[in-house]
């Protein structure tokens, strides 16, 4: 196999949680710790979990949008985190994010065209207005809204149009790898997969590679060719995205299939109920942090945390006992 587009080495993040009267130093939040995969050149990795287990601060650290505590990250063979200044900035090229809420990520005060030509400009893209307007035109029909669109405000689209505007300025500067940041979450269900099928026919067309993170299982099920399973900061389960739903090998991932809603009420699924609460990530628990609420956990469960160990052909498990 060819070199992965992206490969992530022990990279972690910790939060400094500061206090009393000198604002000192009184905690940290380990919202990574220790998280290793590599996205291959055309594929779509999706990162899923519970909310606050660390998947979109895994994400904006491969983008540097976040400064990692600790780790390695290699884009496209180049070291990310040896980049600064100009030099960083021209691998962003390379590099984009589409946000979980578009309207959010969008200058009300500015028009869409005006949105899109900003990406042209800073990267000296066009060489005058009227090319600009031009490809800002293309952008917009590519992702399925009409030209005259450039001159409307953010207010005036829907949440799915302005998620297709954000799309657009994604691929403005013909970008090899997006991170899609929960990007459908906040749409309704229908517009959720049209977005979806965009996404993959964008993907098609332009050779795309995508980390998709989100919290919805059906939706990366139907996106990702492989599924990385996040819990408390640590990934305890990858696998082909087949493989993973059909045969989960982690208590955790287990659980989390075990919630997904089926529609045919003929099928009857043995519901997984987790006892207690997450933990703190400000103080995770020693060995497996899955190991308070794991319904087999043995004794060295809370001493020794598990190497990412294979259990068969590109399934990586976590777990002393899978």
């Amino acid at each position: 196999m060819s070199e992965p587009l992206l490969r992530v080495t022990g990279l972690k993040k910790h939060f400094a949680v500061k206090g009393g009267l000198l604002s000192r130093e009184v905690g940290r939040v380990h919202a990574v710790d220790g998280v290793s995969f590599a996205v291959n050149r055309g594929e779509t990795l999706g990162l899923v979990g519970e909310s606050g287990c660390g998947k979109s601060t895994t994400a904006r650290c491969v983008l540097r949008l976040i400064e990692p505590s600790e780790g390695e990250i290699a884009f496209d063979g180049q070291d990310m985190r040896g980049l600064s200044g100009g030099d960083l900035r021209a691998m962003r090229r390379n590099m984009q994010i589409v946000f979980q809420d578009p309207f959010a990520s969008l200058n009300p005060r500015m028009t869409v065209g005006a949105i899109l030509g900003e990406a042209f400009t800073i990267h000296a893209l066009t060489s005058s207005a009227s090319e600009r307007d031009d490809r800002v035109a293309s952008l917009l029909v590519k992702v399925g809204l009409k030209a005259e669109h450039m001159r409307r405000y953010p207010h005036e689209f829907s949440g799915g149009q302005r998620q297709r505007i954000v799309i657009a300025r994604a691929l403005a500067v013909e970008p090899k790898f997006i991170v899609c940041d929960e990007p459908v979450s906040a749409l309704d269900v229908s517009i959720q997969a049209q977005v979806i099928n965009l996404l993959e026919d964008l993907q098609a067309e332009l050779n795309l590679t995508y980390l998709f993170v989100a919290h919805d299982l059906s939706v990366v099920e139907h996106i990702s060719d492989r599924v990385a399973v996040m819990y408390l900061g640590r990934i305890v389960e990858l696998a082909d995205a087949s493989d993973l739903y059909r045969h989960p090998q982690h208590p955790y991932t287990q659980a989390l299939l075990s919630a997904v809603p089926v529609p045919d009420p003929k099928v009857k699924r043995k519901r997984i109920r987790l006892q207690g609460d997450v933990p703190s990530p400000m103080n995770p628990p020693r060995g497996c942090h899955f190991h308070t609420r794991c319904p087999i956990a043995e004794p060295r469960c809370r001493e020794t945390a598990p190497e990412l160990k294979q259990v068969s052909s590109e399934h990586f498990v976590a777990c002393h006992l899978a």
